[in-house]
């Protein structure tokens, strides 16, 4: 194999790794016959949310961005809203695959041929140095799974006249699994195509 070849390949794999697809949403609303589709609308956090933190802004901006973009707006400081969207969200982590951290590890290499142990060897061309390190050892990563829930509710009577819950899993480190890629990935799926079919759930990819 030449030399140019092997060099294409070696910065194909990074690429490659990057251009990870991003998993499913699982998508559940139910709504009254005909629900608001504009209005004023303010993100509160729903009560009994399980994680009070910094990481709920993350959600409720999600949220508020999604509902403006099927025809609400966002409230104005120190004013009454038309409408409340409430918010919840909670991550939940399950073990994967089988422990091999006991396992010795391995290392594939490009133009450094095949080692073990962990280290990495690089062939040099032309001054350059390649080596990629691939570690197909040690525990595998938990599942994390992600739920949004958003309830809308008229503040004159507090009626709910909007509700959803959407579900995606990804494994713990990828960038899928983040709070940020997460929160607009579940919030863009529970909203875009506001109202939606009452009552059924739906795979949105």
């Amino acid at each position: 194999m030449s030399k140019r070849l092997i060099l294409a390949a070696a910065l194909a794999l990074p690429l490659a790794a990057c251009a990870t697809a991003v998993p499913p949403v699982e998508v559940t609303r139910f709504h009254v016959e005909n629900p608001a589709r504009s209005g004023s609308i303010a993100v509160e956090e729903m009560p009994g949310n399980p994680d009070i933190s910094l990481e709920f802004r993350t959600y409720a901006t999600a949220v508020s961005q999604e509902f403006q973009r099927v025809g609400f707006t966002a409230a104005q400081a120190n004013a009454p809203s038309d409408y409340v969207a409430l918010v919840s969200f909670r991550r939940s982590f399950r073990p994967s695959g089988v422990d091999r951290s006991s396992d010795k590890p391995v290392s594939v290499e490009v133009g450094g041929g095949l080692g073990s142990g962990g280290g990495r060897r690089g062939g040099t061309f032309g001054g350059l140095g390649v080596g990629v390190g691939i570690n197909l050892s040690g525990k595998p990563k938990d599942i994390v799974t992600t739920e949004l829930h958003v309830q809308l509710r008229r503040r004159a009577d507090s009626t709910a006249v909007w509700e959803g819950r959407a579900t995606t899993e990804a494994r713990q480190g990828t960038p899928a699994a983040q709070p940020g890629l997460a929160a607009q990935k579940l919030a863009a799926a529970l909203i875009g195509g506001y109202p939606g079919e009452s009552g059924r759930t739906i795979t949105v990819k």
